[in-house]
């Protein structure tokens, strides 16, 4: 499947899921999402979800690795639309976030990461085939981020759907995930 076509099908099959469907998924998750073994993560980039995008709720798994780990440093992305860009910037309990452009809530403020000291990313995504591969919204900015990262630096995604087969126009600088955690399963890659 073309990125363009799966991109177009499962923007419109997230966007008809009800609250309830959507609350119920992502309970399912966090119960996969817990079962997962993870090393020590001392830094997480995370991403504030996009309601009018009807995005899994990254604040419940975000949550469950501060109760696991209450040192661990959580950083939310503040992005450069002139570059395709982003940064991941340490966040506190007090930090305010701001919405910004295409309805993304940003930090207003915080200590800058480099990508080279984060050790999970939250990867958003529409969807994602069997080897790894996902589908963003089309602009590159985690592809750009994520070759910036270590080697074992963990990227994960989390997705109302089982994958595809193959993304047939998969770009050489596409960056796979480690692992995506779906109300049914969790894939390792």
């Amino acid at each position: 499947m073309q990125k363009k076509e799966a991109r177009k099908i499962y923007r419109e099959r997230r966007m008809k899921l009800s609250e309830a469907e959507r609350s119920k998924s992502d309970d399912l998750m966090l119960i996969a999402f817990q079962s997962v073994e993870l090393p020590f993560l001392e830094y997480l980039l995370s991403y504030w979800p996009i309601e009018e995008n009807n995005e899994p709720n990254t604040h419940l798994f975000t949550e469950f690795l501060k109760f696991r780990n209450p040192e661990i440093k959580i950083c939310y992305p503040v992005s450069d639309f002139k570059t395709l860009t982003l940064q991941a910037v340490a966040t506190g309990i007090d930090t305010p976030f701001e919405k910004r452009k295409l309805d993304i809530y940003e930090p207003e403020e915080g200590e800058p990461v480099p990508a080279a000291g984060i050790d999970m990313v939250f990867v958003p995504l529409l969807a994602f085939d069997r080897d790894g591969y996902r589908i963003g919204y089309g602009k590159g900015f985690y592809d750009k981020y994520l070759a910036g990262c270590r080697d074992d630096c963990l990227k994960a995604g989390f997705c109302y759907f089982d994958p595809i087969d193959l993304i047939d126009d998969r770009h050489e600088f596409d960056v796979p995930l480690d692992l995506c955690i779906t109300p049914q399963n969790v894939y390792v890659f």
